[in-house]
């Protein structure tokens, strides 16, 4: 028996784009899921808390902690 046929497609450059965006639409639909939701989130609050803790915003965090007492020695 012959064996089958197979087709060979040239690339295009529509081809090329079409698979672009179906690259950053299967990763919208991903990151989009309802069964990644909370992945999503969790990394969401993490980048925003070391965004903030490296900010000068994370100044205002100081006015909320009191001063640790000194230690005086006396002799």
């Amino acid at each position: 028996m012959a064996p089958k046929r197979i087709q060979v497609e040239k690339a295009s450059h529509t081809r090329s784009r079409q698979a672009k965006s179906g690259l950053i639409r299967s990763t919208y639909d991903t990151l989009s899921s309802p069964e990644n939701a909370s992945v999503v989130k969790s990394l969401t609050a993490f980048g925003l808390a070391v965004t903030f803790l490296t900010s000068s915003w994370a100044e205002w965090l100081l006015v909320l902690v009191p001063p640790a007492p000194s230690a005086t020695v006396s002799s």
